[in-house]
């Protein structure tokens, strides 16, 4: 059975089961009727994935892989935050006049600044230092720019990466990475996040020939909406089935070439995918 999720029904089961209830505190988000939205939360969550072992997809209910990464494409890549750069609509909400979700995710990826011989962005410095420097412990990313959050639309949640490389009982280069998440909607969100880091995590090893080892979880703020209770409860009596085998096409070596369809996605089985769950905002 997949690891991902025996990992989703315990973190699910201590969330419901000994978090926090926030009902009747005040809080931000909200319903599309007005109405808070209160959360049960457990605080400082932290998950372990070996990439070596397995693919993290749930088989609780799919999770889009596809869609998934094309996010993380848009924002990794192209470091956009121009939502008409991206194939899917889950950010349509969030976008202003000028269809940016502001200076967020993408654009701080953007951002040029000195080191070493040139002007680098923060994934082009992470991918230098792998490749020159890569037993460095200060190879990492962060979205989180205090003095640019007043132009953002919405606050990153997923904000931080660390990278850090093992070697194997084979001598081979490992790659492991750490992201930091301030916040996550355990229902919506946070298998999604897991497969976006776990592809990265993919890609950079690929680009530095490395090999793609531990995804470790950090969340401060790990939620369950009071609306998704019911579901995720339903949702943890399903069966589960084996994870999925997925790749990336073995002909791409570079950061900058990979697109959706280099994504290889083999004998996902999972349940059948849950409707209409409600989104706080």
């Amino acid at each position: 059975m997949s690891k991902a999720d025996k990992i989703f029904i315990n973190m699910c089961r201590d969330i419901i089961d000994n978090g926090t209830d926030t009902k009747g505190e005040k809080v931000r988000p909200h319903w599309e009727d007005g109405t808070p939205a209160y959360t049960i939360k457990k605080f400082g969550v932290c998950n372990r994935y070996d990439l070596r072992e397995e693919f993290p997809a749930i088989t609780l209910r799919p999770t889009g892989l596809k869609s998934c990464f094309d996010e993380l494409l848009w924002i990794w890549q192209k470091k956009s935050n121009d939502i008409r750069d991206l194939g899917s609509h889950i950010w349509d909400e969030w976008a202003g006049e000028d269809h940016t979700i502001g200076k967020a995710y993408g654009y701080q990826l953007s951002v040029k600044h000195k080191y070493k011989e040139g002007d680098f962005d923060q994934v082009d410095r992470v991918i230098y230092d792998l490749k020159n420097n890569p037993y460095s412990r200060r190879i990492m990313t962060n979205i989180y720019v205090h003095q640019d959050l007043h132009e953002m639309n919405l606050y990153p949640c997923a904000y931080s990466m660390t990278f850090n490389v093992t070697k194997d009982k084979d001598g081979n280069l490992v790659l492991n990475g750490l992201l930091n998440q301030r916040s996550s909607d355990v229902l919506v969100a946070n298998n999604w996040n897991v497969c976006q880091y776990a592809i990265l995590l993919m890609m950079m090893a690929r680009t530095c020939d490395m090999i793609a080892g531990e995804l470790v979880h950090m969340i401060a703020d790990c939620h369950i909406y009071d609306r998704h209770i019911p579901i995720v409860e339903e949702m943890l009596k399903r069966p589960q089935f084996p994870a999925p085998k997925v790749t990336l096409n073995p002909d791409k070596k570079d950061f900058y070439e990979f697109t959706k369809d280099d994504l290889i996605i083999e004998d996902y089985q999972k349940n059948e995918q849950i409707k209409n769950i409600p989104v706080a905002i």
